[in-house]
């Protein structure tokens, strides 16, 4: 299971890391086709498409690897099992807000099967689709993170 897991993150990672090199080559090449006054309006919905699944995918590599801001100036100063409970329950909290992200996003991708880009015959719901994925990637990353919360022991050897 952990290798499944991993080799889904490394995918996750070239992924991103390749759609995004596209979606720069796309931007840029469009900008420089603008300017000799040549239109290639699918330039432009591909960078859309490209830049949704970025996004999307480059927020759960921040989530996964702890790279996402947060601001710890309260709960530093209370004691270590105060800080562990309210960091279990800030994962739950945020594994529900993923919980509803991923079945709105299921009804917005259903609404959209329909419509297409005007440029590039991909569904519209190829580009929601990131949304669930990515829900679906950061659910289990935080299922992982609440596991390790739990399981983490104090300075004192005792369960946090």
């Amino acid at each position: 299971m952990r290798k499944l897991y991993r080799f889904l993150c490394k995918a996750e990672v070239i992924i991103c890391g390749v759609a995004f090199i596209f979606l720069v080559a796309f931007v840029f090449m469009s900008a420089i086709l603008r300017f000799f006054r040549v239109s290639m309006s699918w330039n432009i919905d591909m960078a859309m498409f490209l830049l949704a699944w970025t996004a999307f995918l480059g927020a759960d590599i921040a989530w996964r690897s702890g790279q996402l801001v947060g601001i710890d100036m309260v709960t530093r100063r209370l004691p270590k099992a105060l800080q562990k409970i309210i960091e279990i329950l800030l994962y739950v909290i945020i594994f529900c807000a993923l919980v509803l992200i991923a079945a709105f996003g299921i009804k917005l991708g259903v609404a959209e099967r329909l419509r297409k880009y005007q440029s590039i015959p991909i569904p519209y719901s190829f580009m929601t689709l990131s949304i669930v994925v990515t829900a679906f990637s950061m659910m289990l990353s935080t299922i992982l993170k609440i596991r390790r919360a739990v399981l983490r022991r104090n300075e004192k050897g005792e369960a946090k």
